[in-house]
């Protein structure tokens, strides 16, 4: 990259908010997938403006730009694969507005979802996504991905729960999108286009958030299986009845022997399968129905035990199982390959048949956990990619599980999102004129193609879409 181009960033941005040392740039050319490129450039605006004079400056030198937040994400997204320069948007960290009658927030991308959440707490209201990355990632990475967490299974994803948008497009034209009311239907809904899309469209610089209030009681269940089966069974029983759960969360019996030991509760030797259910209500009564119709919904011959967290310290203990698997997977495989893919719940006990026979088939171990509610689990395949053989048979499990999740009416990725690990699969799920429609709609925004090239869409040929 030249020095006269490299100046000009820094006019725009300041000296210090700029990287050029290869050193002090790799931190920046990986995610927390498997992948790496080292940028040319690691740029930190600090506003709106800024990132508008920046893509623009971008579009003149034909310099290809990776918008990026803190990196939590998993599929490559935020990889500078083409190089170039890496937006980096951590800096850009203020909540600009909070207004609690309206129950609205509007932020700068780089802000953490536990800031907003902690700052919408001191109002007794919170935002709705909640990954369990929660201390550490953004909400434009949560927007980018449409990241959502355990509670979508209630109250929905990030689509679901942003009112309107400021972004600059890849072309480095500036836009507002959306609304600040609960309801409008004035044009095209772009504030959902651009949630989800990567930033292969435009880059958001501020967000407005829907808040919800905070609920006033809260009670965690835990269900123990002896059978897959029957907890899947379970799980569709339980989100077919009226009270919709807070959350629901599922661990398969590879999942419970992985942190048999670092669970402070007892958990019995047969368990096959767990699910752990938070309920809310106003009044203790609520919660006592609330209850009662999981607890009726739970039962079934495979239930080994369930049992209500009475108190914050065994609620606490019971949360903790949950949360110490993702720790313990990444000790016991540090490389394994994580997917997070979602089915219909009716369809979760034909998807979790399927993943025991796959394992089975091709000699792997496959933990299975996450957000039952939504159909929304996360496979994990544990394998050594050093081992040629092993990734061989690894490579074609996934294949194997992607073909059973799109023949339960299922898709690829729940809220991962697609970026570099997902891109070749892309087209066994959409069809090539939804395909080509997209690639048009990439265009508009970005008609060089600098905004975070290569990801999320596969490339498709001219003969195919006919544009």
């Amino acid at each position: 990259m030249s020095p006269e181009l490299l100046e000009r960033f820094a006019a725009i941005v300041g000296a210090d908010n700029l990287h050029t040392d290869p050193a002090d740039c790799w931190p920046y050319g990986y995610d927390n997938s498997r992948r790496q490129q080292l940028p040319a450039v690691v740029v930190f605006p600090s506003c709106h403006e800024q990132v508008v004079q920046l893509l623009r400056l971008c579009n003149e030198y034909r310099v290809p730009v990776t918008p990026r937040g803190r990196g939590t994400g998993t599929t490559g997204a935020a990889v500078p694969e083409a190089g170039g320069l890496v937006l980096s948007l951590e800096r850009m960290d203020r909540i600009l507005r909070l207004d609690a009658d309206d129950r609205i927030m509007v932020v700068q991308p780089g802000v953490t979802n536990a800031r907003v959440q902690e700052a919408a707490a001191r109002h007794g209201l919170f935002w709705a996504p909640d990954p369990t990355s929660a201390a550490f990632c953004t909400v434009g990475g949560n927007l980018a991905y449409n990241s959502a967490g355990p509670r979508a299974v209630k109250y929905g994803t990030p689509r679901e729960n942003v009112l309107g948008l400021r972004a600059v497009t890849g072309a480095g034209r500036p836009l507002r999108c959306g609304v600040r009311t609960t309801k409008g239907v004035v044009g095209y809904d772009l504030t959902r286009l651009l949630i989800g899309s990567e930033g292969t469209l435009a880059v958001i610089t501020e967000a407005t958030l829907k808040l919800l209030p905070l609920p006033a009681r809260r009670l965690t269940l835990q269900a123990v299986y002896d059978d897959l089966d029957q907890a899947a069974r379970a799980i569709a029983a339980i989100m077919g009845q009226p009270c919709v759960p807070y959350s629901l969360e599922f661990m398969d019996g590879q999942a419970i022997a992985m942190i048999r030991d670092y669970s402070q509760a007892p958990l019995p030797a047969s368990a096959a399968a767990l699910l752990l259910i938070e309920v809310e209500g106003l009044e203790d009564a609520d919660l006592e129905r609330a209850v009662a119709a999981i607890q009726q919904a739970a039962r079934n011959p495979g239930l080994l035990d369930f049992q209500a967290a009475r108190d914050e310290a065994t609620a606490q203990a019971l949360w903790a199982t949950r949360k110490a698997l993702s720790p313990a997977l990444r000790r016991v495989a540090p490389k394994k390959i994580n997917e997070d893919v979602v089915v219909p719940v009716s369809r979760l006990p034909e998807l979790i048949r399927s993943l025991e026979s796959l394992a089975r088939r091709h000699a792997l171990t496959i933990v299975n956990f996450g957000h039952a509610g939504n159909g929304n689990l996360h496979v994990n395949l544990l394998v050594d990619p050093d081992d040629p053989d092993q990734l061989l048979r690894a490579q074609a499990c996934l294949h194997e599980v992607f073909e059973v999740v799109l023949s339960l009416e299922g898709t690829l990725s729940g809220e991962h999102g697609v970026g570099l690990e997902k891109r070749a699969f892309v087209a066994r799920e959409l069809d090539l004129e939804a395909l080509a429609l997209m690639q048009g709609l990439k265009a508009l925004f970005d008609p060089l193609g600098i905004l975070n090239p290569g990801k999320t869409l596969p490339a498709l040929a001219r003969t195919q879409t006919g544009v």
